[in-house]
C-alpha cells in the first residue's frame, strides 16, 4: 500500500482527497496547522511555514514501516481577503517551498501541489486573452494569492532542474464546490456577469481529488501545471450567450458546444487521463 502524506489535509480538498487516496488503495497521513474534524487517517500538526516544522513532519511520516511515496501539498491560506497580502504571499510561498525543499532532502520524488487559476488572470475584469483559458499564455497574477502561486510555479520549475528524476505537478484548481453548495449555482442564472471573474467555471471537489490522484499516478517527470476544471460550466445559458453578453471581442480557439468548460481541460484529459465525473447539473438541475 503506497503512503501518500497530504497537506491541508484538514480542509476542504484535503478530505475530499484523503477519502478519494484511502478509496483507491492508498495509505494517507495528513498534515494539518489545525485537527481535523474527523479523523479520516493519522495526522500531524505542524506549521508548514516553519521549515523545520515541515521537515520533522514529512520525517516523521518517513520513518514508518514504509516510506512515503508520494507528497500532496495542498495546505495555503485559500483567499488574500482573509489575511494581509503580505502574511498571505509569506505563507504560501514559504510553505510551498519548505514542502518542496524538505522532500527533495528525504529523496520524496512524486509530488503534487495546489497551484490556482487565478494565475490565467483572475478576476476577469480585464478580458481573458482568448478562450477556452489554456496553459500556453504566461501567467498574470492579479492578487498576492494568485503571485503565491505563480512563485510556486516557478520553484517547482527549478527544483525539477536541479533534479531531473523529480516531479512536481501543479493543478490549477478552478472554484472548488462540495455537492451540499450547488443549490447556490441557481443565484447565477439572472446574471451572466455575477460568475465571470472566472469565466463561470468551477470544480466537484471529489473530481478535484481525482485529479490529485490521476497527478500522483502519471508516468512523468519534470514540473507540469494543469488546469482542473469541471467540463461544463456554473450556468444554464451557453457559452454563445455569456461570451456574447459578457466577452464579445474575446477570440475563441475552437468551436464552442453548449455549456462546455472555458477553462481548458484538455491538457489534463491528455496527459492525466483527467475526465470529470460529477456535475452540478446532476444534483441541482
Amino acid at each position: 500500500m503506497a503512503k501518500v502524506v497530504v497537506t491541508g489535509g484538514s480542509g476542504k480538498a484535503g478530505r475530499a482527497c484523503i477519502r478519494d487516496l484511502k478509496a483507491h488503495g492508498y495509505e494517507a497521513f495528513s498534515v494539518d496547522r489545525t485537527r481535523p474534524a474527523e479523523e479520516l487517517c493519522p495526522s500531524i500538526q505542524a506549521d508548514l511555514a516553519d521549515y523545520g516544522q515541515a521537515l520533522d513532519a514529512l520525517a516523521a511520516v518517513e520513518r514508518g514501516p514504509h516510506g512515503v511515496e508520494g507528497v500532496v501539498h495542498l495546505a495555503a491560506i485559500p483567499d488574500s481577503r482573509l489575511f494581509t497580502n503580505s502574511v498571505t504571499f509569506e505563507n504560501n510561498v514559504m510553505s510551498t517551498y519548505n514542502v518542496f525543499e524538505a522532500s527533495a532532502r528525504l529523496g520524496i520524488k512524486n509530488l503534487v501541489w495546489a497551484s490556482s487559476e487565478t494565475v490565467l488572470g483572475l478576476p476577469f475584469d480585464v478580458p481573458p486573452p482568448y478562450v477556452p483559458v489554456d496553459e500556453e499564455y504566461a501567467g498574470r497574477p492579479e492578487s498576492a494569492y494568485s503571485l503565491s502561486k505563480i512563485v510556486g510555479e516557478r520553484i517547482a520549475e527549478q527544483y525539477c532542474r536541479w533534479d531531473p528524476e523529480l516531479k512536481i505537478v501543479g493543478l490549477r484548481f478552478s472554484n472548488i464546490i462540495e455537492p451540499g453548495d450547488y443549490e447556490l449555482f441557481r443565484d447565477f442564472q439572472g446574471d451572466p456577469a455575477l460568475r465571470k471573474w472566472n469565466l463561470w467555471g468551477y470544480i466537484d471537489v471529489r473530481d478535484a481529488a481525482q485529479a490529485v490522484r490521476r497527478a500522483l499516478e502519471a508516468k512523468i517527470r519534470g514540473a507540469e501545471v494543469f488546469i482542473i476544471a469541471n467540463a461544463d460550466t456554473v450556468m444554464t445559458s451557453g457559452d454563445d450567450e455569456l461570451l456574447g453578453k459578457v466577452f464579445p471581442n474575446v477570440p475563441r480557439k475552437k468551436r464552442l458546444e453548449g455549456n462546455e468548460t472555458l477553462l481548458s481541460i484538455e491538457k489534463a484529459r491528455r496527459v492525466l487521463g483527467f475526465v470529470p465525473e460529477h456535475s452540478w447539473r446532476d444534483t441541482a438541475g
